[in-house]
């Protein structure tokens, strides 16, 4: 079997390789980009595999005229940019010593050595220049059947990496069959381990949680996760019941290139969020999510206080929360909400009102227009004030 597509034929790419295997080193391609040309998706980063040592990479990247950086030369890696083009190039490793977040790896000269480190039989896939797969362990027939699986004893691999437990849920939400289950080994190591994920940073968490959530459809993952205990582990309190439906009405009334937005199938969930390192606009903007599901606001009114945007984030997010279809032209609605204008301004209140009492005021004629759904004139709010 074969890949190939513009990234392999990227000069720089080739350009590498050819430097790498004129000096009597392998020069393979792995993991996502192999992974993910075989399935025909778009493929990003380039990583490489060698049996070379970080130093011989770089003397041979420099001599070629390319720019190295070691960007994760303890373990073996560093980046080389070729024609334009990054290109992560790591040695054959196996671990030494793991401790659940790290691991000491000591440099390999085979290619099976590396493929049994590696998290999933699908990322231990390799491709030479010429674009034929080699595949080490047999992960070329989980792949075409869609199916995550770990490499070698589920449990092992775990323990190497807690973070792990994430990364297989994530996968299954990103490359599973959609109409299979979940693999019963991974998922019964996930929730005998699910403690471990205690040893795992909350920035790592938020990452993995943050790409689950943006995938096409992470219901069934989210729910798998949920029977295993694995949910409340990095989100305490969460209820996955209300993401199904979500994304059902996503498919319905978005357009399918728009990408999906994480932070509203967050607000769907619920939980405790205090430990996921959100930034301070990610905090801000699921606040006023969480907020907007049970309130009752037109979708004007919604567009108006939260923008076009996240306005159709909180009417999906409530519609799916309260099993209810979306109220008739909200797109439409919430988009002339976020471009309306409060026609009251302080200075129609001013000299009589001052202080709190013309904030008060203010705020009393701003609730009776969002009432009458954005209609009301200056003169109609006037009226009496």
């Amino acid at each position: 079997m074969n890949v190939a597509g513009d990234w392999l034929d990227h000069p720089g790419t080739q350009a590498l390789m050819q430097a790498l295997e004129a000096a009597g080193h392998q020069a393979l391609l792995v993991g996502g980009c192999v992974r993910n040309a075989l399935l025909r998706e778009p493929v990003s980063d380039i990583d490489l595999a060698t049996d070379a040592t970080p130093q011989t990479v770089s003397d041979l990247a420099e001599a070629a005229g390319f720019k190295v950086v070691p960007t994760g030369i303890d373990h073996g890696t560093v980046t080389v940019f070729a024609h334009g083009k990054p290109h992560e190039v790591t040695t054959f490793r196996r671990d030494v010593e793991t401790d659940g977040r790290r691991a000491v790896v000591a440099f390999s000269t085979r290619i099976e050595e590396d493929a049994r480190r590696r998290d999933f039989t699908m990322n231990a896939l390799y491709a030479d220049r010429h674009g034929t797969v080699i595949d080490p362990l047999g992960g070329l027939s989980d792949l075409q059947a869609r199916r995550v699986r770990f490499v070698g004893d589920p449990e092992t691999r775990i323990r190497e990496d807690y973070l792990r437990i994430l990364r297989f849920f994530r996968f299954h939400a990103a490359y599973g069959d959609p109409d299979g289950g979940i693999d019963p080994e991974g998922l019964s190591a996930c929730a005998a381990l699910a403690e471990g994920l205690e040893a795992i940073s909350r920035e790592r968490i938020h990452a993995e949680l943050r790409k689950l959530l943006s995938a096409r459809d992470p219901a069934p993952a989210v729910a798998a996760m949920s029977q295993a205990g694995v949910l409340a582990r990095v989100l305490p309190g969460a209820d996955p019941r209300a993401l199904a439906p979500l994304v059902h009405l996503e498919g319905a009334h978005l357009d399918a290139a728009e990408p999906p937005r994480w932070l509203r199938r967050l607000a769907v969930l619920g939980g405790d969020t205090s430990d996921l390192r959100l930034s301070r606009a990610e905090a801000r903007d699921l606040a006023a999510l969480r907020e907007a599901i049970g309130s009752s606001d037109t979708p004007a009114a919604l567009g108006w206080r939260l923008g076009a945007d996240l306005a159709t984030d909180a009417i999906l997010a409530r519609a799916a929360s309260f099993g209810t279809p979306p109220p008739q032209d909200w797109r439409a609605e919430a988009r002339r909400g976020a471009t309306a204008r409060f026609p009251v301004t302080a200075a129609d209140l001013m000299p009589g009102l001052q202080g709190e009492v013309l904030g008060a005021r203010l705020k009393a004629l701003e609730t009776r227009w969002l009432a009458s759904d954005l209609t009301l004139s200056r003169e109609d709010l006037l009226k009496g004030a």
